[in-house]
Protein backbone atom coordinates (compact mmCIF):
# COMPACT_ATOMS: atom_id res chain seq x y z
CA UNK A 1 0.00 0.00 0.00
CA UNK A 2 2.82 2.40 0.85
CA UNK A 3 4.48 1.68 -2.49
CA UNK A 4 1.29 2.56 -4.32
CA UNK A 5 0.97 5.81 -2.40
CA UNK A 6 4.54 6.73 -3.24
CA UNK A 7 3.71 6.54 -6.95
CA UNK A 8 0.38 8.38 -6.63
CA UNK A 9 1.72 11.90 -7.37
CA UNK A 10 3.48 10.62 -10.50
CA UNK A 11 0.36 8.78 -11.64
CA UNK A 12 -1.84 11.85 -11.14
CA UNK A 13 0.71 14.02 -12.97
CA UNK A 14 1.00 11.59 -15.87
CA UNK A 15 -2.72 11.21 -16.34
CA UNK A 16 -3.13 14.94 -15.91
CA UNK A 17 -0.68 15.65 -18.72
CA UNK A 18 -2.64 13.35 -21.02
CA UNK A 19 -5.89 15.05 -20.11
CA UNK A 20 -4.44 18.50 -20.62
CA UNK A 21 -3.78 17.63 -24.24
CA UNK A 22 -7.53 17.73 -24.78
CA UNK A 23 -8.23 20.85 -22.74
CA UNK A 24 -9.56 23.77 -24.69
CA UNK A 25 -9.47 27.37 -23.52
CA UNK A 26 -11.05 27.68 -20.10
CA UNK A 27 -14.20 29.62 -19.35
CA UNK A 28 -13.91 32.36 -16.75
CA UNK A 29 -16.78 31.84 -14.32
CA UNK A 30 -18.21 34.88 -12.53
CA UNK A 31 -19.36 34.94 -8.91
CA UNK A 32 -23.08 35.07 -8.27
CA UNK A 33 -22.48 37.88 -5.76
CA UNK A 34 -19.43 39.85 -4.57
CA UNK A 35 -17.44 38.18 -1.80
CA UNK A 36 -17.38 41.53 0.01
CA UNK A 37 -21.06 40.94 0.83
CA UNK A 38 -20.43 37.51 2.36
CA UNK A 39 -22.42 37.34 5.64
CA UNK A 40 -20.56 36.83 8.90
CA UNK A 41 -20.52 33.12 9.79
CA UNK A 42 -20.60 33.88 13.52
CA UNK A 43 -22.45 36.86 15.00
CA UNK A 44 -21.40 38.99 17.95
CA UNK A 45 -17.94 40.12 16.82
CA UNK A 46 -16.51 43.30 15.39
CA UNK A 47 -14.87 42.90 11.99
CA UNK A 48 -11.90 44.39 10.24
CA UNK A 49 -11.28 43.99 6.52
CA UNK A 50 -7.63 43.25 5.71
CA UNK A 51 -6.41 44.49 2.34
CA UNK A 52 -3.86 42.31 0.56
CA UNK A 53 -1.14 44.29 -1.19
CA UNK A 54 -1.05 44.40 -4.97
CA UNK A 55 2.22 42.45 -5.05
CA UNK A 56 0.87 39.70 -2.79
CA UNK A 57 -2.37 39.55 -4.76
CA UNK A 58 -0.42 39.27 -8.01
CA UNK A 59 1.57 36.32 -6.65
CA UNK A 60 -1.52 34.62 -5.22
CA UNK A 61 -3.39 35.15 -8.49
CA UNK A 62 -6.92 35.16 -7.06
CA UNK A 63 -9.68 36.93 -8.96
CA UNK A 64 -11.54 38.07 -5.85
CA UNK A 65 -11.15 37.64 -2.12
CA UNK A 66 -12.40 38.50 1.33
CA UNK A 67 -9.90 38.69 4.18
CA UNK A 68 -11.37 39.47 7.59
CA UNK A 69 -10.41 39.50 11.23
CA UNK A 70 -13.15 39.00 13.80
CA UNK A 71 -12.46 40.74 17.10
CA UNK A 72 -13.83 41.01 20.63
CA UNK A 73 -12.67 44.47 21.63
CA UNK A 74 -8.93 44.53 20.98
CA UNK A 75 -8.64 40.74 20.99
CA UNK A 76 -8.46 38.88 17.68
CA UNK A 77 -10.81 35.88 17.91
CA UNK A 78 -10.45 34.39 14.43
CA UNK A 79 -9.55 35.19 10.86
CA UNK A 80 -11.39 34.30 7.66
CA UNK A 81 -9.96 34.21 4.15
CA UNK A 82 -11.77 33.23 0.97
CA UNK A 83 -9.82 33.47 -2.27
CA UNK A 84 -11.73 32.86 -5.51
CA UNK A 85 -10.23 31.98 -8.90
CA UNK A 86 -12.54 32.44 -11.89
CA UNK A 87 -10.22 30.07 -13.81
CA UNK A 88 -6.88 28.42 -13.15
CA UNK A 89 -3.84 28.14 -15.37
CA UNK A 90 -0.07 28.00 -15.04
CA UNK A 91 0.95 30.78 -12.66
CA UNK A 92 -2.63 31.31 -11.53
CA UNK A 93 -3.67 28.45 -9.27
CA UNK A 94 -4.92 27.98 -5.73
CA UNK A 95 -2.00 27.88 -3.30
CA UNK A 96 -2.30 25.22 -0.60
CA UNK A 97 -1.94 26.56 2.97
CA UNK A 98 0.02 23.38 3.70
CA UNK A 99 2.81 24.76 1.51
CA UNK A 100 2.46 28.43 2.45
CA UNK A 101 2.43 28.12 6.25
CA UNK A 102 6.10 27.08 6.66
CA UNK A 103 7.11 30.11 4.61
CA UNK A 104 5.35 32.34 7.12
CA UNK A 105 7.35 30.97 10.04
CA UNK A 106 4.65 28.57 11.19
CA UNK A 107 5.21 24.87 11.76
CA UNK A 108 2.50 22.22 11.63
CA UNK A 109 2.31 20.44 14.99
CA UNK A 110 -0.75 18.32 14.11
CA UNK A 111 -2.59 17.60 10.89
CA UNK A 112 -5.75 15.73 10.07
CA UNK A 113 -9.31 16.25 8.91
CA UNK A 114 -12.61 17.22 10.46
CA UNK A 115 -16.15 16.29 9.42
CA UNK A 116 -18.48 19.29 9.28
CA UNK A 117 -22.22 18.68 9.28
CA UNK A 118 -24.02 21.44 7.36
CA UNK A 119 -27.51 22.03 6.06
CA UNK A 120 -26.23 20.81 2.68
CA UNK A 121 -24.71 17.60 4.05
CA UNK A 122 -21.41 16.49 5.57
CA UNK A 123 -18.09 17.87 4.34
CA UNK A 124 -14.54 16.89 5.19
CA UNK A 125 -12.08 19.74 5.78
CA UNK A 126 -8.41 19.97 6.74
CA UNK A 127 -7.52 20.70 10.36
CA UNK A 128 -4.03 21.83 11.35
CA UNK A 129 -2.51 22.91 14.66
CA UNK A 130 0.32 25.34 13.90
CA UNK A 131 2.91 27.09 16.03
CA UNK A 132 5.68 29.66 15.58
CA UNK A 133 7.20 28.80 18.99
CA UNK A 134 5.45 31.75 20.66
CA UNK A 135 1.91 31.41 19.34
CA UNK A 136 -0.40 28.52 18.54
CA UNK A 137 -3.42 28.48 16.27
CA UNK A 138 -5.90 26.03 14.82
CA UNK A 139 -6.45 26.21 11.06
CA UNK A 140 -9.37 24.78 9.09
CA UNK A 141 -9.20 24.96 5.31
CA UNK A 142 -10.86 23.43 2.31
CA UNK A 143 -11.44 23.87 -1.42
CA UNK A 144 -14.93 24.69 -2.67
CA UNK A 145 -16.35 25.07 -6.15
CA UNK A 146 -17.95 23.35 -9.11
CA UNK A 147 -20.42 21.66 -6.75
CA UNK A 148 -17.78 20.15 -4.46
CA UNK A 149 -16.19 20.67 -1.06
CA UNK A 150 -12.82 18.89 -0.87
CA UNK A 151 -9.78 18.63 1.38
CA UNK A 152 -7.45 16.16 -0.34
CA UNK A 153 -4.99 18.02 -2.59
CA UNK A 154 -4.50 15.05 -4.94
CA UNK A 155 -8.24 14.62 -5.47
CA UNK A 156 -8.65 18.37 -5.87
CA UNK A 157 -6.07 18.38 -8.69
CA UNK A 158 -7.66 15.33 -10.30
CA UNK A 159 -11.12 16.92 -10.27
CA UNK A 160 -9.61 20.14 -11.59
CA UNK A 161 -8.01 18.39 -14.56
CA UNK A 162 -11.13 16.38 -15.31
CA UNK A 163 -13.42 19.42 -15.19
CA UNK A 164 -10.96 21.40 -17.31
CA UNK A 165 -11.10 18.70 -19.99
CA UNK A 166 -14.81 17.97 -19.85
CA UNK A 167 -16.50 21.19 -18.71
CA UNK A 168 -13.82 23.72 -19.72
CA UNK A 169 -14.02 25.33 -16.26
CA UNK A 170 -11.53 25.43 -13.39
CA UNK A 171 -13.12 27.98 -11.04
CA UNK A 172 -12.48 27.29 -7.38
CA UNK A 173 -12.22 28.92 -3.97
CA UNK A 174 -9.84 28.33 -1.08
CA UNK A 175 -11.47 28.86 2.31
CA UNK A 176 -9.34 29.23 5.45
CA UNK A 177 -10.21 29.82 9.10
CA UNK A 178 -7.50 30.64 11.65
CA UNK A 179 -8.32 30.62 15.37
CA UNK A 180 -5.52 31.67 17.77
CA UNK A 181 -5.25 29.56 20.93
CA UNK A 182 -4.94 31.95 23.88
CA UNK A 183 -5.81 32.23 27.54
CA UNK A 184 -9.28 33.23 26.34
CA UNK A 185 -9.60 30.45 23.76
CA UNK A 186 -8.71 26.84 24.56
CA UNK A 187 -8.05 24.32 21.77
CA UNK A 188 -11.48 22.75 22.34
CA UNK A 189 -13.15 26.16 22.16
CA UNK A 190 -11.18 26.98 19.00
CA UNK A 191 -12.38 23.75 17.39
CA UNK A 192 -15.97 24.49 18.39
CA UNK A 193 -15.76 28.00 16.93
CA UNK A 194 -14.15 26.76 13.70
CA UNK A 195 -16.81 24.06 13.38
CA UNK A 196 -19.58 26.62 13.89
CA UNK A 197 -18.10 29.02 11.32
CA UNK A 198 -17.47 26.27 8.73
CA UNK A 199 -20.99 24.93 9.23
CA UNK A 200 -22.40 28.31 8.17
CA UNK A 201 -19.79 29.15 5.53
CA UNK A 202 -20.04 26.06 3.35
CA UNK A 203 -23.72 26.34 2.34
CA UNK A 204 -23.55 30.15 2.26
CA UNK A 205 -20.63 30.14 -0.17
CA UNK A 206 -22.60 27.97 -2.56
CA UNK A 207 -24.85 30.99 -3.10
CA UNK A 208 -21.84 33.11 -4.08
CA UNK A 209 -19.76 30.72 -6.17
CA UNK A 210 -20.57 30.02 -9.83
CA UNK A 211 -23.22 27.39 -10.46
Amino acid sequence: MRDRRAFMPAIVLGVGCLMLLSVQSQRSMALQAPLSTLPHPVDGYQTKEIVISEDEARVAGMTSYVNRVYKDGDREVFGLYVGFYDSQSQGKTVHSPRNCLPGGGWEAMESGTRSITTSAGTAEVNRYVISDQRNTAIVYYWYQGRGRVAHNEYLVKWDLLRDAAIQRRTDEALVRLVIPVTEHMSPDQADALADQAAKELIPTLDRFLPV
